[in-house]
């Protein structure tokens, strides 16, 4: 049953056309007791009455007034109150220190043709990659989470093949967790003000996917392996992948960076009201 008393956290948030030709808003919210999911809609002269950035994920708001179904699942909103705003992302020392940190990560590619090609894509989209989320919903949903996890990713890389008891290419290895998501910096939009995340409008009339872009980059720079690890990723077809890892005979590096960015990404899926507690 709905209470005002009851917190939600904001989830997602998105504005499409009705087909009426006005604005309406899609809110998922989240209660904060029992974690069940609430789906709100919000008409176009509701929508005008609130700054957009309270609707930023991880913000904490109060519902004041709405009609609900019979479930209790979905609503659509009148009234709501921002009872806490969740942290935009890192800051710019956040940033500059992970940064630092990738900077390290790309170093360690000795190949000197591979380590070029790298840096020189780092260094000409740097203002974009040091901003940019991870993901709109899933993980790292925040300003700078797309660094944080490619930083992740080459962290883990490097814990696991100083493991290994069979060689592997470090170079090819570090190159594929640093460039397996670089895509997304033209597949999502970010607003720095507000901390909403949106999917760039013409992304996907120019690339499937932000794997798809990695996957070329590397095959045309000649990088075959590492453009066979980017293909693989997401695992599974069905997720996304251009190579699925259910094929046979597939080479073991290609299982480690789906595993990497795996782990990173189940490690990211936090809100970020919870990045002011670290």
């Amino acid at each position: 049953m709905f209470s005002t008393e009851d917190i939600y956290e904001v989830v997602i948030f998105s504005i499409g056309d009705t087909k009426a030709g006005t604005k309406m808003g899609k809110l998922q919210l989240k209660n904060t007791v029992d974690d069940t999911l609430l789906n709100c809609i919000l008409w176009e002269e509701t929508l005008n009455r609130f700054d957009n950035k309270i609707f930023r994920t991880g913000n904490l708001v109060r519902i004041v007034s709405a009609s609900f179904n019979e479930k209790f699942n979905n609503c659509l909103v009148s009234a709501l109150e921002l009872v806490k705003e969740a942290k935009l992302g890192l800051n710019n020392d956040e940033i500059d220190k992970y940064w630092s940190k990738l900077q390290d990560y790309i170093n360690k590619i000795k190949d000197e043709k591979l380590h070029n090609f790298v840096a020189e894509k780092f260094s000409q989209y740097e203002k974009q990659f040091r901003i940019m989320p991870a993901a709109k919903l899933m993980h790292h949903n925040y300003i700078g989470g797309l660094l944080v996890h490619t930083v992740e990713c080459a962290q883990f890389a490097e814990l696991n093949m100083a493991k290994f008891t069979y060689k592997t290419n470090e170079d090819e290895i570090y190159a594929a967790c640093l460039l397996h998501d670089f895509g997304k910096i033209f597949e999502y939009t970010i607003d720095t003000e507000t901390g909403l995340i949106d999917y760039a409008p013409n992304f996907r009339e120019e690339w499937i996917s932000h794997s798809q872009y990695g996957f070329s980059i590397c095959m045309t720079a000649g990088f075959k392996m590492v453009a066979k690890m980017i293909a693989a990723h997401h695992g599974r077809a069905e997720w996304g992948a251009i190579i699925d890892l259910d094929q046979k005979d597939l080479e073991p590096e290609l299982y480690l960076i789906h595993f990497i960015d795996n782990l990173s990404a189940k490690f990211g899926k936090i809100s970020t009201r919870l990045l002011e507690q670290n």
